[in-house]
């Protein structure tokens, strides 16, 4: 799943993240395959306002989530608890999806879990389907070597 995050910064405040930061969070998530990208965001959420003295509560409530695939059903309870108020994603999660393909996680009346998010679906839906299709034809070059799939032999 590509993620970004993007806040709405209070006036003359700074939210910009720099180049160095983006490659190091990028090098350290590509040692996290298990883990959802929305977790691996809030995550960079909570480390970009520790190191700036910033309120978490305040920067999620100005933050817009951009995901591939519709957030699975903890990561959009993890979503509302944040109070992240709009999550932008491109294909549905026909199998685990959180925001109205399994279960509604954003919009449901839940007691103490925050307010309900606002979703739009679809957004470049045919090229996040196209992303995944691409990232699960290649071989993950982390991946242990008993884990390594199998390539058939080319027939000369």
């Amino acid at each position: 799943m590509e993620v970004k995050a993007a806040s709405s910064p209070a006036v003359g405040s700074e939210c910009s993240v720099s180049a160095e930061e983006t490659e190091k969070w990028m090098e350290a998530a590509m040692h996290m395959a298990t883990r959802h990208a929305e977790m691996v965001a809030i995550d960079q959420v909570l480390d970009w306002c520790h190191c700036r003295g910033k309120s978490p509560s305040e920067v999620f409530e100005h933050t817009v989530l951009y995901v591939t695939v519709e957030p699975c059903i903890m990561c959009a309870a993890a979503l509302r608890l944040m109070k992240i108020p709009l999550v932008v994603y491109g294909c549905q999660n026909e199998r685990f999806g959180g925001c109205g393909s399994v279960l509604n996680i954003a919009s449901a009346d839940l007691p103490n879990t925050g307010k309900p998010f606002q979703c739009i679906p679809g957004y470049r839906a045919d090229e996040a389907v196209e992303m995944l299709k691409a990232f699960y034809k290649q071989e993950n070059p982390n991946a242990p070597k008993s884990k390594v799939r199998k390539k058939e032999c080319q027939k000369s």
